[in-house]
């Protein structure tokens, strides 16, 4: 649907002022966003706040391993052999959950900082385009081919970082 969109805005650009030249501008989105400087910054932060919980899912797999390892030894006793499968049992579930947890909240945060680059970089973008008199600019990913010169995602990427400077 979305490239369906792009190329009707082409078409109607390009049929649209009689013999008037139409100014198109490309960008890739993705790659503007990701080589801000901001992202970077957060992506750090992101990874230092959610390290502490990382390393406790490590010490849980290394215990997990090392109570495999116990059972499948076959020096334990029949009741030791039980309790190192139930405590498997108990610490393979709470994997699984703090691992499950980590990965919705770190995917909630990343969807959160990405909107709002992303929301951020829409208005540098059309900051640009006013100021080039580009009649449209086309996020890359639906493009099949087009000029270098007509790739405005450097420029993009350096007007975000000197609009909204890293703290």
């Amino acid at each position: 649907m979305k490239r369906i969109a792009t190329v009707l805005a082409i078409a109607l650009a390009a049929a649209g002022v009689g013999a008037a030249q139409t100014k198109v501008g490309i960008v890739n989105m993705q790659r503007a966003i990701a080589q801000t400087a901001e992202i970077k910054k957060a992506i750090m932060d992101v990874t230092a706040k959610f390290r502490p919980r990382q390393e406790e899912i490590e010490k849980l797999q290394a215990d997990l391993q090392n109570l495999q390892q116990q059972i499948g030894s076959g020096k334990l006793s029949p009741a030791a052999d039980q309790q190192a499968r139930s405590e498997g049992t108990f610490k393979e579930r709470q994997l699984q959950r703090k691992d499950q947890d980590l990965r919705d909240d770190v995917d909630r945060e990343r969807n959160d900082i990405v909107g709002h680059a992303g929301q951020r970089m829409q208005q540098v973008i059309q900051k640009i385009a006013d100021e080039r008199g580009l009649d449209v600019v086309i996020d890359s990913s639906n493009t099949v081919f087009f000029k270098a010169g007509l790739d405005i995602t450097d420029e993009a990427v350096a007007a975000y970082d000197k609009a909204y400077p890293v703290k």
